[in-house]
């Protein structure tokens, strides 16, 4: 794999704190942000909070689409988010649909979002 493709691949990861709570992000390297996030240069949220882990981690297409997936896990509740934690599913977007977690405005934000709820049987009420 040449660095160009290594660097338009996106992660989806969350992140448990010493004392459980669990922060979600994206980014290309997922060794470096632990690190920066360990070393308290990463997100403010996670400064003090440490040692920190990494919960789960999904490859994700594009930064788009990791944007948007971030955005999904975020609006989730502590409960829901272990869940997650705890399935490690391959498609984070197929867990959401299956699970009916997208978001309540009805609009979908990946072609692969789209493809899944669409197919979908039966129909996951949004939101």
């Amino acid at each position: 794999m040449t660095d160009t493709v290594a660097h338009n691949r996106w992660y989806l990861y969350i992140l448990r704190t010493a004392t459980g709570a669990l922060y979600t992000g994206i980014t290309t390297d997922i060794p470096r942000r632990l690190a920066q996030h360990q070393a308290g240069r990463g997100a403010k949220a996670l400064r003090g909070k440490g040692p920190l882990t990494l919960a789960f981690h999904a490859p994700i297409a594009a930064h788009a689409e990791a944007l948007s997936l971030e955005y999904q896990i975020k609006r989730l509740n502590k409960k829901q988010k272990e869940r997650l934690v705890i399935d490690q599913p391959l498609s984070p977007w197929q867990w959401l649909t299956e699970n009916g977690q997208l978001t309540s405005s009805g609009k979908y934000d990946s072609p692969e979002q789209n493809a899944l709820a669409s197919a979908a049987t039966p129909p996951y009420p949004v939101g």
